[in-house]
């Protein structure tokens, strides 16, 4: 309750992607569009290995954040393609959606440009290590900042289960996320 799950959740669920929309119907909670990592307690400034290490090293707590039927594969996933070696930062299994989950990790702001390298990696995964009974692997950004508008752009023409998410090292005021859950309801019962 003193994180707010709940309503991030909700809130999560109407910015959800199309590509994950269509998935499979349990997907609809199995994600959020903004995660607390308040127990992390990293200095600022600090990079993507100072936030992998954190995450990594606060494994029980950093599921708890994702939320239910997280399994943990793998940091630093080695994937080779062709002769090169490229690595996913961190890799989990989903029971409730039966797929590989993908996370990239960001230090600073999305760019679009992030999406090409995670979707390489979601095609990689799919070709080389998902079995026949599984589902298409999903990628999840975890960018420290993101413009809604801009990953609406980039998203727009991907084809992969991707979605871009944002984290914080400090749960927000909780007022502001109740205020954010009420404006998105009016939204949705106000006459066209």
């Amino acid at each position: 309750m003193n994180s707010a799950v709940f309503e991030r959740t909700i809130i999560s669920n109407s910015k959800l992607p199309d590509t994950l929309k269509g998935i499979n119907a349990g997907f609809t909670n199995a994600f959020k569009d903004s995660y607390i990592f308040d127990f992390l307690n990293l200095p600022e400034p600090f990079n993507e290995s100072d936030l992998k290490k954190g995450l990594i090293h606060q494994m029980k707590k950093f599921i708890l954040e994702l939320g239910k039927d997280f399994l943990f594969i793998a940091e630093e996933h080695t994937l080779q393609v062709g002769n090169s070696d490229f690595y996913v930062d961190l890799l989990f299994y989903h029971r409730g959606l039966q797929c590989l989950v993908a996370f990239e990790l960001k230090a600073h702001k999305f760019k679009p440009e992030h999406l090409g390298k995670l979707n390489f990696y979601l095609e990689a995964l799919d070709r080389d290590m998902k079995k026949t009974n599984e589902n298409p692997s999903i990628g999840i950004l975890l960018c420290k900042d993101k413009d809604s508008e801009v990953v609406k752009y980039a998203l727009s023409r991907s084809l992969s289960p991707t979605m871009v998410a944002e984290y914080q090292t400090q749960l927000p005021d909780k007022r502001l996320l109740q205020q954010k859950l009420h404006e998105m309801f009016e939204n949705e019962n106000s006459p066209i």
